[in-house]
């Protein structure tokens, strides 16, 4: 059987665990997540764990925050005026929305904080800072 490399297009089935065992996202009840390994489609340390299995292979991989989303950022969080927020948000914490870069991209936010005149707003992704445990099952490798 062929082993999953650099360049390859795989199927893979996974279970994604915070440290403390909580479950943040699977695949099992939908189809395989599919990408090309190399190609920066998902987090470094995923894609490092796939290299080398042969399907249907099983494994459990421990990612550190670094190979995965990333160290949480300071200076990703903002604090804005409450006036800045459109009068027809209801704006809660934990509530997601989208922000405009000066670039003109949008960039997705959490609402962390909401005071009487500021509101806290977290570019971060939120599983950034986090060490990440996943159950792989290699199903497919098409090179």
């Amino acid at each position: 059987m062929a082993q999953a490399q650099s360049g390859d297009k795989v199927q893979v089935h996974y279970t994604g665990k915070l440290s403390d065992g909580t479950v943040f996202d699977s695949s099992r009840d939908r189809e395989p997540l599919e990408f090309s390994i190399g190609e920066g489609q998902i987090i470094p340390g995923f894609e490092q764990a796939v290299i080398g299995m042969e399907p249907g292979e099983s494994k459990t991989a421990e990612i550190p925050s670094d190979q995965a989303y990333g160290p949480h950022r300071e200076e990703m969080v903002l604090e804005v005026d409450r006036e800045q927020i459109p009068d027809d948000i209801d704006v809660q914490p934990g509530q997601q929305l989208q922000v405009q870069h000066p670039s003109g991209q949008m960039i997705p936010v959490v609402v962390t904080n909401v005071a009487e005149s500021k509101v806290t707003l977290d570019a971060n992704h939120p599983l950034a800072g986090q060490d990440l445990t996943f159950d792989i099952e290699l199903v497919n490798v098409a090179a």
